[in-house]
C-alpha cells in the first residue's frame, strides 16, 4: 500500500501466504491494476488537453482531436458539425476518415428539430449507437446515417459541445466496427468535453476574426484603388498621378538625380466624341492607354489627368532618355488606324515633356513647363514630341 501511495503500481505479492493474507494480496494486485489505469487515462487525457490547447486555426485544433484521442476513444472517423442559423441547422465543418471516400461531405447540413441529435443536445450526454445498420433499418428516413454506414461505420458515439450550457457544435466518432463504445467511452468525453468546446470555439471565433479582418483589408483596398484610378482605363487618376508626381520630384531632389513629366494629348479628339459621340472617344482613349501602355517600362508612372490628356512619370530620366521614350509612345499610337463602328480612324498625339536635372524645381513649374511643351507640339503640326529642360 505505501508502494501505491508513491505511485508504484507494479507490485509483486509473494506467493504461499495464508488464505486471508493471499486473498488480500490479490486485492491489492487488483487495485494496483485499476489505479495504474487511471493514472495513464490522466496522464493521457492531461497530454490531449495540451496539445488541442495549442492549436490557434479550428482545423488545427481538429487534427490535433484526430491525432491524439484515439488512445481513449476508438475511431476509423471523426467528424465536427456547427449549429448554425440560430441552432436550428446542423452542418458538417470538418472530417478525417479511414474510409476511401466521404459519403458525409463538408457543408452537409440538416434541421435540427425533430431530429434524434436533438435528444442528444437536451440529455446532455454522448449517444452510442452499437449498430449502425439495425438503426437504420429502424430509421430508414436518417439520411446522415445512410451516408455514414455506405462509408462504411458501424457504430458511432455522438457527442454534444456546449459553452456555458449553451450547444455550439457535436463531434461524431465513427467505427468499422459494431458495440465499439462503452460507457467508459462516454464519460472520457465529458472529462473534456467542456473544454474541448471552449477551445473549438474560440478557434471558430479567431477565425471568423481573421475573416473579417481580410474583408475588411479587401474592401479598404478597392476603396483606395477606387480613389486613385480612373474608372475608364483604370490608370492613375489625376489626384494620384499628380501626387506621385511631387513625391518623385522630392525624392529626385534628395538623390540629386534628373525626373521628366511628359504630358500626352490626343489629336483632334474632340472630332471623333462630336461625330460618333462619347462611346466612340471612350474607345479611343482605351486603345491610347493599351498602345502607350505597351511601350513602357514597369517602372514608368502612367495616369490620365483628364480629357484626352495623359501623364508620364520617367524618374531618372535625362532629355535623350525622354525623348526616346516618347517617340516609342507617339509612333505606337500612329502605326495603325483605330476600328470604331466598323470605321478606321487615324490616331496621333502630341507630346511635350519637361526634364529636370538640378533637382531644384517644384511641381506646378514642371507642370507649367510640359504643358508649354505640348502647346508646341500641337502648333507646330501635331503627332510631334517636344522636350524642354529645366
Amino acid at each position: 500500500m505505501e508502494a501505491l501511495q508513491r505511485g508504484q503500481f507494479d507490485i509483486s505479492i509473494p506467493d504461499n501466504l495464508p488464505d486471508d493474507l493471499a486473498e488480500l494480496g490479490e486485492a491489492l494486485k487488483t487495485l494496483a491494476a485499476a489505479m495504474k489505469l487511471q493514472s495513464d487515462q490522466a496522464k493521457k487525457l492531461a497530454e490531449i488537453r495540451r496539445r488541442i490547447n495549442e492549436g490557434l486555426l479550428l482545423n488545427d485544433v481538429l487534427e490535433q482531436v484526430y491525432e491524439s484521442f484515439f488512445s481513449l476513444i476508438p475511431y476509423d472517423r471523426i467528424g465536427f458539425a456547427l449549429l448554425e442559423k440560430g441552432r436550428q441547422v446542423v452542418r458538417a465543418h470538418w472530417a478525417r476518415s479511414e474510409s476511401a471516400y466521404i459519403e458525409l461531405p463538408i457543408g452537409y447540413s440538416a434541421e435540427l428539430k425533430g431530429s434524434s441529435l436533438e435528444d442528444v443536445v437536451l440529455s446532455r450526454r454522448p449517444r452510442i449507437l452499437g449498430d449502425l445498420e439495425a438503426y437504420l433499418e429502424q430509421h430508414p428516413e436518417s439520411d446522415s446515417t445512410r451516408r455514414i454506414v455506405a462509408e462504411g461505420m458501424r457504430s458511432s458515439l455522438t457527442c454534444p459541445l456546449l459553452v456555458k450550457g449553451q450547444p455550439v457544435g457535436f463531434m461524431f466518432f465513427s467505427s468499422m466496427r459494431p458495440h465499439t463504445y462503452t460507457e467508459d467511452h462516454q464519460d472520457f468525453f465529458l472529462q473534456i468535453a467542456d473544454q474541448l468546446a471552449l477551445t473549438l470555439e474560440r478557434s471558430r471565433l479567431y477565425e471568423d476574426l481573421l475573416r473579417m479582418t481580410e474583408d475588411l483589408q479587401k474592401t479598404k483596398e478597392a476603396l483606395e484603388h477606387e480613389a486613385s484610378r480612373d474608372s475608364l482605363t483604370d490608370l492613375w487618376n489625376r489626384r494620384a498621378i499628380l501626387d506621385l508626381l511631387q513625391r518623385e520630384i522630392a525624392r529626385s531632389s534628395r538623390e540629386e538625380r534628373s525626373i521628366a513629366a511628359v504630358m500626352i494629348d490626343i489629336d483632334h479628339f474632340k472630332r471623333i466624341n462630336d461625330r460618333i459621340g462619347h462611346l466612340a472617344g471612350d474607345q479611343v482613349l482605351l486603345e491610347v492607354t493599351r498602345r502607350v501602355g505597351s511601350t513602357l517600362r514597369s517602372a514608368d508612372i502612367f495616369g490620365r489627368i483628364g480629357g484626352e490628356e495623359f501623364l508620364i512619370i520617367l524618374s531618372p530620366c535625362d532629355k535623350k532618355t525622354a525623348l526616346e521614350v516618347m517617340e516609342r509612345a507617339r509612333c505606337a499610337c500612329a502605326a495603325s488606324p483605330v476600328s470604331i463602328e466598323e470605321r478606321d480612324f487615324d490616331l496621333t498625339v502630341s507630346l511635350g515633356a519637361a526634364v529636370a536635372t538640378g533637382g531644384n524645381v517644384d511641381l506646378s513649374t514642371m507642370l507649367k513647363a510640359a504643358d508649354d511643351a505640348l502647346y508646341r507640339a500641337k502648333n507646330g503640326g501635331r503627332n510631334r514630341s517636344e522636350v524642354v529642360e529645366l
